[in-house]
């Protein structure tokens, strides 16, 4: 195991992102591969971390001044073995090739959870869509689709959304897809309702993580309602997380962005949540408007010099993060647990350093990883793909009613693969070995490919 970690630092020494999320696994999974000598034979961890292309292009466009400008795009198709590469593009500032492939990775395991038939893969761009008029956003994306277009399809690469990417761009991106390839297919999820698009595809992500969470809760004889909810972020994973606990009985009193976070003692409530939804998805505004329009919320704006983020300090007993990656380092887990966090369910990617998530098992909190926990984005972005293969149109109780199935079964399918190998409740251990078994066993049936 050290050998291969080691190699594979020493070969790509940048990108730590990567190497968090291939260690993570290759510690869970060690038990595996002492009972299967046959999976070191045929050198399963070496093929696993390789990915089985890497697509790195220019992206030229040009700003409302008349100004070229170029930014850096990227595709990675980690593992096609049981379905076509499926995974999110994200446009961020931070988005680097060790960011995308640590996503990619990450979604292999998280898809094939879902039991549906998707391998794993992930892209972006370093572009920044905050700040751009609605012209400059599809300039970029008609752009970045001349030349993705030559490496998906729905049969061999299906991309979604992710941070950066909502159904504006998902629009641009379909709409110059169509025009290049002269088909309408579903090579992309996330679309509009009235093109192809399903519902609760929107809600996917942030309700998954909380039907995981109650799975979690229940283990344990309880419920979350009447339970006071920590939630970083403001997008759509935290805006359905915050809304699917308040259905369920809960109380939310935060929500953050890049530049600070928002704390409502009184909570936010289904109102408080629609300017919220109004504010960030339409009017694309910051969240300390939020106390400008609730007196009674603090703000506090980030400061980049603190080693802890002061979002996790609040007295709770559910924690989502729904922001980005390692936004819980080791003094924010103490945090949480000083605080009465006894669950942190994650709805965003790796949101936790390994140190924070130590230190969760150490004080034996409920920890959903977000491999398991958010794993409902992407399910419902499979039955999107059903419907549209089907050219079906299901209704939302429907497509409701899957997702909680779905969950459901991921949340029992960590339970007994931990227990299978000594784990009892160790969602990170049970989400990581099934995962892998279910996709090493794929690539020992299809050969040396």
């Amino acid at each position: 195991m050290e050998q291969i970690m080691s190699g594979i630092i020493q070969r790509d020494a940048h990108e730590r992102e990567f190497h968090q999320a291939l260690r993570e696994v290759l510690d869970s999974v060690k038990p595996v591969i002492d009972r299967n000598p046959e999976y070191r034979k045929q050198a399963v961890l070496e093929r696993i971390a390789e990915p089985e292309r890497v697509v790195m292009f220019r992206v030229p466009w040009v700003d409302d001044q008349g100004q070229v400008r170029v930014n850096r795009g990227f595709r990675v198709e980690m593992s096609s073995v049981i379905g076509p590469y499926k995974g999110g593009l994200r446009f961020h500032p931070s988005v680097t090739l060790s960011i995308i492939k640590f996503l990619a990775f990450e979604q292999v395991f998280k898809n094939s959870l879902t039991t549906l038939a998707m391998g794993g893969g992930k892209g972006g761009s370093d572009f920044n869509p905050k700040g751009k008029s609605d012209g400059e956003v599809m300039r970029f994306c008609q752009s970045f689709m001349m030349e993705l277009f030559r490496h998906i399809g729905p049969n061999t690469d299906v991309p979604a959304g992710d941070i950066g990417v909502g159904a504006r761009e998902i629009g641009y991106l379909f709409g110059m897809y169509r025009k290049l390839r002269n088909e309408f297919t579903g090579v992309l999820t996330g679309k509009s309702l009235n093109w192809g698009g399903s519902l609760i595809r929107p809600e996917a992500t942030g309700y998954g993580a909380v039907y995981f969470a109650c799975e979690m809760l229940a283990v344990r004889g309880q419920t979350i309602e009447g339970t006071t909810c920590l939630v970083s972020g403001s997008g759509n994973v935290a805006q359905y997380a915050v809304e699917k606990i308040l259905d369920l009985g809960g109380r939310v009193v935060t929500l953050s962005d890049s530049s600070g976070y928002i704390y409502d003692e009184e909570g936010i409530d289904a109102e408080k949540l629609a300017y919220v939804m109004h504010l960030k998805n339409v009017l694309r505004g910051r969240i300390h408007e939020y106390a400008d329009k609730y007196p009674g919320a603090v703000y506090t704006e980030t400061d980049p010099e603190l080693d802890h983020n002061p979002l996790w300090a609040h007295r709770a007993d559910c924690a989502f993060p729904c922001a980005t990656q390692n936004e819980i380092n080791e003094k924010d887990a103490a945090n949480l647990i000083k605080g009465g966090v006894t669950l942190v369910c994650e709805g965003a990617n790796m949101p936790s350093t390994p140190g924070a998530i130590d230190l969760y098992m150490e004080h034996g909190l409920m920890f959903g990883p977000g491999k398991a926990a958010n794993a409902g984005g992407v399910a419902v972005s499979g039955l999107e793909m059903a419907q549209n293969s089907m050219r079906l149109h299901w209704p939302r109780e429907e497509v409701d009613q899957r997702l909680r199935q779905i969950m459901k079964n991921i949340h029992k399918t960590c339970l007994d693969a931990a227990a299978r190998y000594g784990k009892e409740e160790d969602y990170l251990d049970g989400a990581n070995i099934a995962g892998f078994v279910k996709v090493v066993n794929a690539m020992l049936d299809q050969g040396v490919v």
